[in-house]
């Protein structure tokens, strides 16, 4: 009765003020999927509202003041002159969907990440105020990274991961590099540093600016630390420089910009602090360069308190002491180590899936990303992951990230099953009771649906499968996603073993039987939807056509490996998205994403180099041009600007596919036929006489394993070196490419000459 009430009351206040009526739109909404426990997950919601909330605040604050100096983002989506420029006639929100491209630096441990855009604006809290370098000459155009096309970015690793920005114009470059060091109690500062080789006399400018990657982010307060040695924001935050400035300059809203009194040489401000009800002030620290000099000074921003000390400067060498090492092709060499240094710095103990618009915890991207680090060596490190993942388990046995999301359980249970594997270990004590739970609470949810008929009183095509639910939001709406089911059944095997192990017989028992069910559910509902579609290929739900969801179910192949390489229906889903779904040799998604993404043209490599089918190498390729100058994928690829257009501008689930990708290209264990398959993704392109291609010690459920590729001009060595365990597993060598033929082969050595060459 009260819920009738207030629904009435929502629809007559409505219709009272001439909207549409809310309780009619969403129940049409939701008509869209299939009847589900929950609409759409509360995170989701909540994320879209914070994203448009600061977009209507972008809205009435940057159209009216485009004589201020804004993020890069703006300079360009505002431009219409570039093909970045949105039109903005109707959209009551203005939202970064252009150039969605920065990068995080950070230390190993450290929650803060600092992130930087593209031309070097730096943002050292979570969504906070921003920090950036100019210079302003007495005469000519000043010097402005966002606004001037001569800048360029690169990573640094040693000793810490230092983003450098270079921007340059009229004979003057500025220089500015962000890292996160230890400060003088051992606690975290970003130290943004900046230096100016002048072609005129003027002034380096450093900045406060109310804003960052998403847009407005407000500074309230604005004031100078005693004798002008830094600023202290919003009445909280410090930030120290190296020297003191030579002119001080402080601005709100009203007065517009600091930019602009410096422009019009107004250098003799007195006033010591700023107040602005709008949230809009700015800052202006001034230092003197005569023509063709140099200058340099930097700014200190504390990120913790004492109590958050750092480790020795050695620490990000620590850190990857685990690592799997790469050397190879040089480009892709260059983003399997910013790949590592993103999965490593994004896991302090939660992994997140990004440094800023995905700074949260999700099961499904934490357990893909856990496993590329564990792929790569990281024991350590998963296991302390694994701990937070079970501490986080809901007393129902739920892994829950998100309401309404059904793969989390079975993929927690793949992530512990995987690290039981990879490393040889049983499941930890504490673990246990948790993988029991997961395993009921996964047999307690398929109940719902395992007698559900269809409309003629048959066997509905969901019947035995997991309930409808939002799964990955980039599939669509409420539906019984196939993604959700074959995690779930990938997970149930390894509970298995891992339960008999453990003296567990019972759930063990459990969790082989609904294993077995659900995959005999997905079979029977796959042979529905090859005779509804005419072909094998796999759609994401029993109840949708084909479209580019499709490559959820590829998860059947891979990473999971749930059917041999050669399935007919992976071929097909394959070939489909091949065919209909590739712009610049990348995977092109046409929901939610709208852009290319680079982790699903993975999946699709990999399932091709599984198969052993030459068109990962396409694909492989066509990422990695797509990597932003710093080494990052966003979530999602702008097809014509190819800058991101959706999700994080760093996204660390990018970010480990590929770690897995160059992998896999060397060695792979083939779960479906108990082996090592070695050199499949392999190419002569990878070394040169003097420079190998190599990779490893690499774990896997054998026991680690390093591959290294020579050459001596005219022939190719291919070597293993594996330390087994128990029986050597078969090893299948797959080196194939145009060109080279075997040459001989003995254990752990084959030799590759050029094909018409004299042995």
């Amino acid at each position: 009765m009260l819920n009738g009430l207030w629904k009435y009351i929502v629809r007559y206040v409505a219709r009272k003020k001439g909207f549409i009526d809310p309780i009619a739109m969403f129940a049409r909404i939701h008509a869209i999927g299939q009847p589900a426990e929950t609409a759409a997950p509360i995170e989701l919601l909540r994320a879209g509202a914070v994203l448009h909330a600061r977009g209507f605040m972008n809205n009435n604050v940057i159209q009216h003041n485009l004589d201020w100096v804004w993020p890069f983002w703006v300079e360009r989506q505002f431009d219409p002159n570039h093909p970045s420029f949105i039109p903005r006639s109707f959209s009551m929100t203005h939202i970064n969907i252009t150039q969605r491209n920065w990068t995080a630096v950070g230390y190993p441990g450290c929650e803060e990440t600092p992130v930087a855009d593209a031309r070097g604006l730096v943002m050292p809290f979570f969504d906070s105020w921003s920090l950036e370098g100019w210079f302003v000459p007495d005469a000519g155009e000043s010097l402005l990274p966002s606004r001037t096309a001569g800048t360029t970015q690169r990573l640094e690793w040693t000793p810490n991961l230092r983003l450098v920005t270079t921007t340059s114009r009229d004979g003057s470059r500025l220089v500015s590099t962000a890292e996160v060091a230890r400060g003088p109690e051992g606690h975290p500062v970003l130290r943004l540093t900046l230096h100016i080789a002048a072609a005129r006399a003027g002034w380096l400018t450093a900045c406060v600016r109310p804003y960052n990657a998403e847009g407005v982010s407000f500074v309230n307060d604005l004031s100078w630390l005693p004798g002008g040695e830094g600023w202290r924001i919003n009445e909280k935050d410090t930030v120290r420089f190296s020297r003191p400035p030579e002119k001080r300059l402080l601005s709100n809203y009203r007065d517009g910009d600091v930019y602009l009194a410096l422009r019009q040489k107004k250098l003799d401000q007195a006033e010591e602090s700023v107040s602005c009800g709008v949230g809009m002030a700015t800052g202006a620290a001034l230092y003197r360069v005569q023509a063709s000099g140099e200058t340099e000074m930097f700014l200190e921003v504390p990120l913790g308190d004492a109590a958050t000390a750092l480790g020795p400067e050695e620490s990000w060498r620590a850190a990857l002491a685990e690592s799997a090492a790469f050397s190879g092709e040089e480009r892709f060499e260059f983003l399997y180590q910013t790949s590592l240094h993103t999965a490593v710095l994004l896991s302090p103990r939660e992994i997140y899936a990004g440094p800023y618009t995905y700074k949260r915890f999700w099961y499904r991207d934490a357990a893909i990303i856990l496993h590329a680090l564990m792929c790569a060596g990281h024991r350590s490190l998963a296991e302390n992951s694994l701990d937070f993942f079970v501490a986080g388990q809901k007393l129902t046995g739920y892994f829950k990230s998100q309401e309404g999301e059904w793969d989390s359980n079975g993929q927690v249970l793949w992530a512990i099953g995987r690290y039981c594997r990879l490393f040889d270990a049983p499941p930890k004590p504490a673990w246990v009771p948790a993988i029991r739970k997961a395993v009921q609470w996964i047999a307690r949810k398929r109940k719902g649906t395992l007698a559900a008929k269809d409309r003629h009183g048959g066997i509905a095509p969901h019947a035995g499968l997991l309930p409808a639910g939002f799964s990955a939001e980039h599939f669509g709406p409420n539906d019984h996603y196939y993604w959700d089911d074959f995690w779930t059944v990938g997970g149930l095997r390894l509970a298995e073993e891992m339960l008999r192990g453990a003296g567990e017989a019972e759930t063990a028992d459990l969790a082989a039987r609904e294993a077995l069910e659900l995959a005999e559910a997905l079979d029977r509902s796959l042979r529905h939807t090859a005779r509804v579609l005419g072909t094998p290929a796999m759609p994401v739900s029993p109840y949708r056509r084909l479209d580019s969801a499709n490559v959820g179910s590829l998860a059947a192949g891979f990473p999971l490996q749930l059917w041999p390489a050669s399935d007919p229906r992976l071929a097909a889903t394959v070939d489909y998205l091949c065919e209909k779904c590739l712009i610049h040799d990348a995977f092109y998604h046409d929901i939610s994403h709208s852009g290319i993404n680079a982790y699903l043209t993975l999946h699709i490599a990999q399932c091709l180099l599984r198969a052993g089918d030459p068109r990962f190498r396409r694909l492989m390729k066509g990422i990695a041009e797509l990597a932003s100058p710093t080494g990052h994928w966003p979530e999602a690829i702008h097809p014509q600007l190819r800058t991101g257009c959706m999700g994080d501008g760093q996204h660390a689930w990018a970010a480990a596919e590929w770690m897995l990708m160059i992998r896999n290209c060397f060695l792979f264990d083939e779960e479906f036929e108990n082996k090592v398959v070695v050199g499949a993704g392999l190419s002569a392109d990878w070394c040169a006489p003097g420079r190998p291609a190599r990779y490893g010690p690499a774990p896997t459920r054998f026991g680690p394993v390093t591959v290294s590729l020579e050459s001596n001009g005219t022939e190719l060595e291919l070597t293993w070196k594996a330390e087994w365990r128990g029986v050597p597993p078969e090893v299948e060598v797959r080196f194939e490419e145009a060109g080279w033929e075997p040459r001989s082969a003995e254990p752990g050595r084959h030799i590759y000459r050029r094909a018409g060459g004299a042995v």
